[in-house]
Formats: C-alpha cells, sequence, structure tokens
C-alpha cells in the first residue's frame, strides 16, 4: 500500500516515560517534514469531531547505543533527513534550550536516543539494519 516506510529506532535502554517523550518528538519531525501523511479529522457516531491521525503505519524499533549510531551515520551518507533526538535534550525544558544543547554535538560523538525517519521501503530496512522490533 505505501511505497515509503516510517520508522522509529530507540534506544533500548531508556526508561518507558523516556521512550514515550522521544517517539512523540520524533514523530511530530517526520510529520513536519511531510505533511501529507496526516489523513482526514476522525468523528464519532455522535458527531464529536477528533484530530487527523498519520495515513501510515509506525513502526518503532530498538537498538543498543552502537546500532544507533551506525543507523544515524547511515542516514547521513544516504542523504536521508531525519528527525534525531540526543541524551542531553532529557535535561531542557523547551525547544531552544533542546536546540542550543543539540548543536553542542557532532555526528561521531552524539549520544542519540532515538531516530525517526521516513523513505522508500528498502532504504529504510537498509539504513535499520540491526535494529530490532520494540518490545
Amino acid at each position: 500500500m505505501f511505497d515509503t516506510k516510517f520508522a522509529i529506532v530507540l534506544r533500548e535502554a531508556l526508561p518507558v516515560w523516556q521512550k514515550l517523550n522521544v517517539t512523540a518528538f520524533l514523530t511530530s519531525g517526520i510529520v513536519a517534514q511531510f505533511p501529507d501523511i496526516i489523513g482526514e479529522p476522525y468523528r464519532d457516531r455522535a458527531g464529536n469531531l477528533y484530530n487527523p491521525l498519520s495515513i501510515q503505519p509506525v513502526i518503532v524499533l530498538s537498538a543498543d547505543q552502537t546500532t544507533l549510531g551506525t543507523i544515524h551515520r547511515r542516514t547521513l551518507e544516504r542523504g536521508v533527513t531525519t528527525s534525531l533526538y540526543v541524551e542531553e535534550m532529557f535535561a531542557t525544558g523547551f525547544d531552544a534550550a533542546n536546540r542550543a544543547v543539540f548543536a553542542e554535538f557532532a555526528p561521531e560523538d552524539a549520544k542519540v536516543v532515538g531516530i525517526a525517519l521516513r523513505a522508500e521501503k528498502k532504504l529504510v530496512d537498509k539504513i535499520t539494519k540491526g535494529a530490532r522490533m520494540h518490545p
């Protein structure tokens, strides 16, 4: 049905609250990059209106720190724009602070805790090789 795949890879050792937080932030980045991924609003039988959701399923994977670094490197080598969350962002409280701490790191020293991408299916599979389905 879809020629693309939307995948999120999380560091496996994160507490659950951090996994959920990172997933939400990374998803928002993909939606901002691909606004056509959002469908039509939902309406229940009583006529109440709800926000539209993604039309494409999201696969959530997990990986260790080394594999996340490899996945990050692969996205850069292939020119795939991603959403990326680094460990130090947990200590900030707002967007400008997140961007400031993010800018302190380069790909080789970033402590990636999550990465999200949407690209052609086979490319996403190659990039995320080594990650596992999230338990």
